[in-house]
Formats: structure tokens, sequence, C-alpha cells
């Protein structure tokens, strides 16, 4: 038996220990603490769990009598049929508000809705749209554009719209149909010519529920402090007359950003200067931007886009900081390229530009474009976007790091996968029933409300 024995090679007495990969998992499980990384590395299986999983139309009635958002859509499937030229409709902006318990709405028709999250909910799992009660539906007179939470004061709720130069407060306590506060804007003079009216976007202050900031046609940003009057103290203004579509404040109120409709975004900074003064002595004065930055320019310098596409200035539809990582400020353009400019170098990281529109073989069923209005999902640098050639949304992951598939050095051969999941986060196309014209994300549990322009709500989760 001896001569079938392999006798063993020598070892030395301490043998060689085997380095294992550590359990990431188990070990987030134990600190209670997920890192940034490895949040991202499972973000590929939230992404591909995501889906349409109901629908319901906005409410049809308001005490008995049909709406104006509800008259609006019967007109136009009336119209549609006969060829004659459609009336403006769809949901023109979403928000939740901070805790994700109400979801505020508004129509290019003119309502104004709050919704309980949890009643959407149940209604997408079944129950009638006549159960979906809404805690608040308000027909207005006018076409409404904008629809932001008061920040430090959850119960206020603030609209605006493209055909008036007014903000309207409304509290969601009060059984009114009248708001609580109308903020008028000053139309002053820019060039000798009379400035538009209107208003585009609206942006609280985290940190004073009496102050905001509006955006006009005119490319100028107003201030107001609700202590002192109903006009704006403030006038920011830019070298352009074009029109500002959407403005951000950074998390420390010290900047504010403004996009415009020819591909420019301006920052004007609010801490220092004439600005400080004007915000010590409430008075108004005009004051330019600190940089302006466009966009085009910045494109052309990524080597590998200039190189497959023709880049020109676009309009910018939107603007917005991500929440888990504030330097990042999220940019939708018109011909549907989406991306992220870094604040703090300046620069664009990531840039996802998928088919043109014209590709897509279906025609606009509503003969007009809106103004796109995309969201980030919260603590996972993802981006939830309305595609703007057929009916679905883009997940984009826009993570920080070059790992991210939108980053411009991203490298295809060159993959950071998580050795215990073997998942690599990717861009995912979700394909839904309505085409989308806004979304908002729900600040704890993820789940994508987005608006349409048949004026109804998908649920997305």
């Amino acid at each position: 038996m001896e001569r079938y024995v392999i006798p063993r090679a020598s070892s030395p007495d301490k043998p060689k220990r085997l380095r294992r990969p550590q359990w990431k998992r188990s070990l987030a499980e134990l600190s209670g603490r997920i890192s940034s990384k490895l949040r991202h590395e499972y973000s590929s299986l939230l992404v591909e769990s995501y889906g349409e999983i109901g629908a319901f139309p906005l409410c049809s009635s308001v005490n008995g009598e049909i709406c104006r958002t509800q008259l609006t859509r019967l007109v136009n499937d009336a119209n549609r049929n006969h060829q004659i030229p459609l009336t403006r409709e769809g949901i023109s902006g979403l928000e939740f508000d901070r805790k994700g318990i109400y979801l505020a709405t508004v129509s290019k028709s003119g309502c104004l809705t709050v919704h309980d999250f949890e009643t959407v909910s149940c209604t997408t799992n079944g129950l009638s749209s006549n159960e979906a009660k809404q805690v608040l539906h308000i027909s207005t007179n006018r076409q409404l554009d904008v629809v932001r939470w008061n920040t430090t004061n959850q119960d206020e709720v603030a609209c605006a719209s493209l055909r008036h130069n007014e903000v309207l407060m409304f509290d969601i306590g009060y059984v009114s149909s009248d708001p609580v506060e109308v903020l008028k804007m000053k139309l002053s003079t820019l060039h000798g010519l009379e400035a538009c009216s209107g208003v585009s976007d609206v942006t609280f202050t985290s940190d004073d529920n009496a102050r905001l900031f509006a955006s006009g046609l005119n490319g100028a940003i107003y201030a107001w402090d609700r202590r002192l009057s109903h006009y704006p103290y403030l006038e920011l203004t830019s070298n352009s007359r074009s029109s500002l579509n959407s403005i951000q404040l950074n998390m420390e109120n010290w900047v504010i950003f403004g996009a415009n409709k020819h591909g420019i975004i301006y920052a004007w900074d609010l801490r220092g200067g004439k600005t400080s003064v004007a915000f010590q002595s409430h008075k108004e004065v005009h004051n330019p931007p600190m940089t302006s930055m466009k966009l085009s320019s910045m494109l052309e310098t990524i080597t590998s886009l200039k190189e497959q596409s023709n880049i020109v200035p676009k309009e910018i539809h939107s603007i917005d900081f991500d929440p888990s990582c504030p330097y990042q400020l999220a940019f939708h353009l018109d011909d549907g390229w989406s991306g992220v400019l870094n604040t703090h170098s300046l620069q664009v990281t990531h840039v996802h530009c998928p088919p043109p529109a014209w590709l897509d073989s279906e025609d606009s069923s509503t003969g007009y474009t809106n103004i796109r209005k995309p969201a980030w999902i919260p603590t996972y640098s993802i981006y939830a976007v309305g595609s703007s050639s057929s009916n679905g949304i883009h997940l984009l992951d826009f993570y920080p790091h070059k790992s991210s598939a939108c980053h411009v050095d991203f490298s295809e051969g060159v993959e950071t996968t998580s050795q215990e999941t073997n998942q690599t986060t990717r861009n995912t196309y979700i394909p839904l029933s309505k085409s989308v014209t806004a979304c908002a994300a729900h600040p704890l549990n993820g789940t994508i409300v987005a608006g349409t322009q048949q004026t109804s709500l998908l649920v997305i989760s």
C-alpha cells in the first residue's frame, strides 16, 4: 500500500493565510452603515425591479360639477377624431412633500390637486378612481405650470403660470378655492423694453419659510420676503432676455442657478457684495450673475461625444440638484439629452443621449411639446427622465464616479462589478402606457409618480 501513498510536501510551520474578499453585505448589516459604493453596486437590482403598477385620471368633478381638466380632456378627445387643433392639456408639474405623505399636482387646464399618497397607492391596486378622494382640488381660471411645497412650512403650496405674473400661495388646511396670499411680480423694463409677464419656476429657501424665488419670462429671478410685501425686493438679472425655464438653490442657500431657452446656465452668488446688502436692507437691486455656462460648449469638450454628434445649443427644460450628492446639478434638454454639471469643477461629468424623437415612427397625439420635468430617486443618484420619443421613462445611472454608466470617462472594457452579486448598474428604460411630462420620486421609498400628457398619473414602483 505504501507505493500508492503520495508523501505530503514539506510545509512551513505557519501556513500562508488565504485572503478572501470581505462580505460587504454582512459587514453593512453588522456595522449598520451602507457605503455609497455598495449602494451603487446594488442599485442595479433596484432599477431592474421598477415597473408600472397602475394609472388613474385626475378627479372628474368638484362639488358635483365637472372640473376644467376633465372638460378639456373630453373636448380634446372629440376634436382629435375630427383633426381639430387641440387645447393644451396634461400634468405640468407634481411634487411630493418632504415626508412623502402628500403629492401635489397641477395641470395645464388649471387644476391644483393634493393627493394622499396612500390613497394613490390603493387606487392603483384595484380601487376605483372615485374612491381616491383628494385632500384638495381647486379648479382655477388660469393655466398652471408650476407647483412647489414650502420647504419649511409643509401646509403651504405655491403655484404659478407662464401666462400670469403672480405666485399663488395655497394652504391645504383651508377648504377654500382662493389662495391665502398672492405674490405679484413687478413688470420692470430691461434694455428699454417692458418685461414679459409669466412665471416659469418657483423655489423656497430651506432656512426661512417667508423667503422664496421665482423666475420670469424676461430672464430675471425675483425674490420675495413675505413679511414685508407682496412685491419682490430683489431682482437678479442676466445678460439675456431669454426666459429661464428652471431655477435651483444649492443646499446652503448661497447660490441660485437658472437655466434658459438658449442652453445657458447662470449662477448668482447670494452671499457677498451688493446682493448681501440687498438681503439686509430689503431694497430692490439689479445684480448680474457671477458666472454663466453654455452647455453646448461644455459638451464639445467631450471628445467621444463630439465625434459622434453634431452639438448645437438646445433649450434646457429642467435643472435639479442630486439629493445624495449636493454638487451634482442634473440638466435635461428639449432633444431628450440629460447630464450632470459638477458645480465644483464646472464641468459636465455625465451625459445620456437617447435616440432622437424623429426616429420614432409614432406621431405626437397632442400637437405640442410640454416642458419635461425629471426627478432624482433619493440616495441612489438615479435620474428618472420621461422619454421624448416614446411612452416610457429612462432610469439613468448618474453615480458620481467613473464606474457610472453615464460618466464621460466610463469604459465598457473595464467594468466595476460586485464580487458578491455580479451586478453592474446600467441605464434602464421602462415602457409605460402613456407619454410622460413630469416625474416625482417618493422621498423615502423611491416610488415614482409620473404625470402624463393625457392628464393622468402613473405609479411606477
